[in-house]
């Protein structure tokens, strides 16, 4: 049996995880949807806020 060869990237890295070879669970946002969902969220807790003044 033939081993495998690995390929490494040069040390210009620096010792940083390549985090394209990771792959996470859960829901895959756009960063136009995160920024969306902030401004709903604060525009709800400024109306909760008002609200009971």
């Amino acid at each position: 049996m033939a081993k495998k060869e690995k390929k490494y990237l040069p040390p210009s890295g620096a010792g940083l995880v390549r985090y394209f070879e990771e792959e996470t669970k859960g829901p895959k946002l756009s960063p136009e949807q995160v920024v969306i969902m902030t401004v709903i969220l604060a525009v709800f807790c400024i109306a909760l806020r008002f609200s009971y003044s």
